[in-house]
């Protein structure tokens, strides 16, 4: 029996989600979506690709909760973007309340699923989330470490003209400007990234993956990325449906690891089949652990606004 995957949200991020762990077969796929005709419409066109790859995985596409019931996993992209004229604590607000009442359904529906959050604010949503259902810490995941160690390792790989899989990074801390990539332990095939690259280069490529979702962005004009973030959370998906117990960068809760207690950051961790296995503790420069305090310091504001608003 496949397992069930939920995705909630049918813009470009969920759909092509919903696509990506489709096309792998080893489950069947839920689209929500509150645009009556988006998820359906979006799902049936899927669906007839199946014949094509050799897939016999079903995806549905709906506008009732009651259809995602007793799934295994559940992916939240619903949310809006900043739009002009909004400020980020309007931002924080709206998407507050959708990934909210999202994860009120989720937890009535599928009580015990593993939730991956990629809404954004990230790590503010995924705390979100966490307060919201009640769930153990385990199951409730944040999507963003990926995703910003997948740039940085792009950046890398062009520079230093080898293929991204010898490129070895992590990208910890917020989802945001203040993330860390973790220069000292970056290498190429084992040789240390210092080695390979001069520090302004290296600097530049540093900022760069920073603000990788911005560049994306304003080259976009309207919208934001999706394909890496699509990429990114199927890699999380078919560790945890897998088991494959994959060592990756994503937002979890700490409780002391890192000196950080109550919050959600990017930070190494196992996915398997119970959703983070163990948050692995890397050895940090003086910098590179001043660096997360601070970006844990950007996330903190962002929960405190939150809990002022709903106290």
């Amino acid at each position: 029996m496949r397992k069930k995957i939920t995705v909630v949200g049918a813009g470009n991020v969920g759909a092509t989600v919903a696509q990506r762990l489709f096309e792998r077969g080893y489950a069947d796929i839920v689209l929500v979506d509150i645009v009556e005709g988006l998820p359906q419409g979006k799902a049936l066109d899927m669906l007839e690709s199946g014949p094509v790859l050799g897939t016999d995985s079903k995806i549905t596409g709906t506008n009732s909760y009651e259809d995602t019931t007793n799934s295994d996993v559940v992916v939240i992209t619903a949310g809006i973007a900043r739009k002009p004229g909004m400020s980020r604590d309007d931002l924080l607000f709206t998407n507050m309340d959708i990934v909210g009442s999202v994860a009120e359904q989720v937890a009535n529906f599928s009580p015990n699923s593993i939730i991956i959050v990629v809404s954004n604010p990230l790590d503010a949503m995924a705390q979100q989330v966490l307060d919201v259902t009640k769930f153990p810490r385990e199951r409730v995941i944040g999507m963003a470490g990926i995703l910003d160690t997948a740039r940085f390792r792009t950046f890398l790989s062009e520079a230093v003209n080898a293929s991204v899989e010898d490129v070895q990074a992590y990208v910890l801390g917020g989802h945001g400007d203040t993330m860390v990539p973790l220069v000292q332990s970056t290498n190429v095939a084992g040789i240390p990234i210092s080695k390979l690259l001069k520090k302004d280069v290296l600097d530049s490529i540093v900022q760069r993956a920073r603000d990788g979702g911005a560049e994306i962005v304003g080259l976009l004009k309207t919208g934001s990325a999706f394909y890496a973030p699509s990429a990114a959370v199927a890699q999380m998906v078919d560790s945890i449906i897998l088991d494959k117990k994959r060592i990756v960068p994503c937002a979890a809760y700490l409780k002391g690891e890192y000196g950080i207690d109550g919050l959600y950051i990017g930070v190494p961790v196992k996915l398997g089949a119970s959703g983070i296995e163990e948050i692995i503790e890397m050895e940090l420069s003086p910098d590179e652990q001043s660096n997360l305090d601070k970006s844990a310091a950007a996330v903190t504001e962002l929960v405190d606004v939150m809990s002022k608003r709903s106290s």
